[in-house]
């Protein structure tokens, strides 16, 4: 049987905070029932692969892909998006930046009939100034010069429909960029 919900989760070099995201993670989806966790490794150079594979040993819903090398976070999460089976389909970055707690609000909106739910950032408290300002101006600036509406301050924390993610799938770019994909989409 399918999962109702698929969480894909790229990877790099993120053994020290693999197995503090799977407690967290682990406990979001006892709440969601039928779940598969995807992690995606991106050619990490440190333990990330070995614990994912212990991962995979003890939890029959987490199922892992080991990328060749470091493809780069899209491609990471494009290759996740080609191997999921649910209907609600979650994205989210492995550094915790995002807290995993806040799925059950998007699986919410998602059940509220939403193709495309956003998870929208109101702090960046790790990141200096010298990689806040840039991001800020690029979307501003992307957002004026794109014939498409990307949310602002939204990263990759989302939980797509499955509906848009067979469109992503069958899109043919191969330099992907996902968050302007998933907005293009339309649905």
């Amino acid at each position: 049987m399918n999962p109702t919900y698929s969480l894909v989760i790229p990877v790099y070099n993120e053994e020290n905070s693999i197995l503090e995201l799977y407690r967290r993670i682990s406990t979001v989806m006892d709440q969601l029932g039928e779940v598969e966790l995807i992690l995606v490794n991106d050619g990490s150079c440190d333990r990330s692969l070995e614990l994912m594979r212990d991962l995979n040993q003890k939890d029959p819903r987490v199922c892992y892909l080991s990328l060749s090398r470091n493809f780069g976070h899209q491609i990471a999460v494009t290759a996740g998006l080609n191997f999921v089976r649910g209907q609600g389909i979650i994205v989210l970055d492995a550094d915790l930046q995002d807290p995993p707690e806040i799925i059950p609000v998007l699986v919410e909106k998602w059940q509220q009939g939403y193709q495309i739910v956003y998870a929208q950032r109101t702090q960046r408290r790790r990141e200096s100034w010298l990689k806040r300002f840039p991001a800020y101006l690029f979307y501003r600036l992307l957002r004026r010069l794109a014939n498409v509406e990307i949310p602002l301050d939204t990263g990759d924390f989302c939980l797509m429909d499955r509906r848009v993610v067979d469109v992503l799938n069958a899109m043919p770019e191969r330099n992907r960029y996902v968050r302007g994909l998933r907005s293009w989409v339309g649905l």
